[in-house]
């Protein structure tokens, strides 16, 4: 998620090939860590279990989760890819298990910081929500788990055993109040004096998925490519030395409250700011487009490991896949869930069309681009 900020509509999904060059279409208590949970009829343990077969049967696996009766979810801000009313639907299903939503609004790098500190407390995240730069940073963290509809999602987008599995993504854009700014036709426009002081990104691309994301757009759009982020990083030096770039933690509330009228952010986050600021508008830039996706990962650790895997399979569910399409996202299992005729048509629809050429970022590309960001972002901006 974002950095100390909340993330937020656009996604679908042409799996690309082997490397994720993928191309987006269509148009408190101290307590027992988990060991595992045994259940004492089957006699799996849930915190080994890598499939629902290992479980036998969905409704094996739900009875386990329910004996545990908690899932931690963390990081899941509600106004973020229509996850409120995803939560609120797992709770409705399952009214025997309490969700606790801890810290929403903390980055993907944050998550995993909770766990480390947590480990060993019934308070742990069970499951993760993160960028690909920190899924792959930290795949020691991550319990294998291929969801039921495992099939569904392309290779691309998955970690081959699946220690973390690509869940929804979308395309980098600019949302800007436009009582304030006439729209920006290119990046470069976010250089010019009409900007001072008024152009945020939704984190630090360090440790935040969506401003990591950021730097790879700006770095695309200014003739670079993935394989360097160094123009990237250039663009916002050359952001921050024009007086223009706002060192401000992007929030529903900045944006209401105009203190960030000017915003980098994935199209399906960026959209649904419309409901905070009427003016607010969006634009994808021409030329090459950036897109992304976050994933999903169960927590070795995890104080209630049935219960993760549970949430995995909700979240990996037909219904699920187009809560996330409502909230603007396109879900990973979207093309399947096309040619099997089980996507939300009309949501499906609604999306906007996609950038002609649309690059996504390898793991050998994110893995160096965050090395390179770690090197150089702070003193590029300070």
């Amino acid at each position: 998620m974002s950095s100390i900020s909340p993330r937020r509509l656009r996604r679908v999904l042409i799996a690309g090939t082997a490397a994720l060059s993928a191309a987006l279409l269509l148009s408190s208590c101290a307590g027992g860590a988990a060991e595992g949970t045994t259940d004492g009829e089957t006699g799996v343990d849930a915190a080994t279990a890598t499939s629902l077969s290992d479980f036998g049967s969905m409704e094996e696996l739900e009875a386990a989760a329910i004996a545990e009766g908690q899932l931690n979810v963390i990081a899941l801000p509600r106004d973020w890819a229509n996850y409120g009313e995803i939560l609120d639907l797992f709770a409705e299903k399952y009214p025997e298990i309490t969700i606790n939503e801890q810290s929403p609004d903390v980055s993907s790098a944050e998550e995993i910081t909770a766990a480390e500190t947590n480990k060993g407390l019934d308070t742990a995240p069970d499951v993760f929500d993160i960028g690909l730069t920190v899924a792959l940073q930290n795949t020691d963290v991550f319990a294998p788990y291929m969801v039921e509809t495992w099939d569904d999602i392309p290779d691309a987008l998955k970690e081959s055993t699946g220690l973390f599995v690509g869940d929804y993504g979308g395309y980098m854009s600019v949302g800007y109040d436009s009582s304030k700014f006439d729209a920006p036709e290119e990046i470069g426009d976010l250089l010019g004096a009409d900007y001072k002081g008024s152009v945020a990104i939704n984190g630090d691309p360090t440790q935040a998925g969506a401003a990591f994301a950021a730097v790879g757009l700006a770095t695309v759009q200014n003739d670079g490519t993935l394989d360097d982020f160094q123009p990237g990083i250039d663009f916002f030096s050359e952001l921050n030395a024009a007086g223009n770039m706002l060192k401000l933690d992007v929030t529903t509330a900045t944006i209401a409250n105009g203190e960030t009228p000017v915003v980098f952010d994935w199209d399906y986050l960026n959209a649904s700011h419309v409901a905070d600021n009427p003016a607010w508008e969006v634009v994808i830039f021409p030329g090459t487009g950036y897109a992304g996706y976050y994933n999903q990962a169960i927590n070795k650790d995890a104080p209630n490991p049935a219960a993760a895997r549970l949430w995995q399979e909700f979240l990996y569910s037909d219904e699920v896949q187009n809560l996330w399409l409502k909230g603007g996202a396109r879900p990973v299992r979207m093309e399947a869930m096309i040619q099997a005729g089980t996507i939300d048509q009309e949501l499906a629809d609604a999306l906007p069309e996609a950038p002609a050429d649309t690059v996504v970022p390898t793991e050998e590309q994110s893995t160096n681009a965050g090395t390179l960001l770690g090197e150089k972002w702070a003193a590029a901006v300070q």
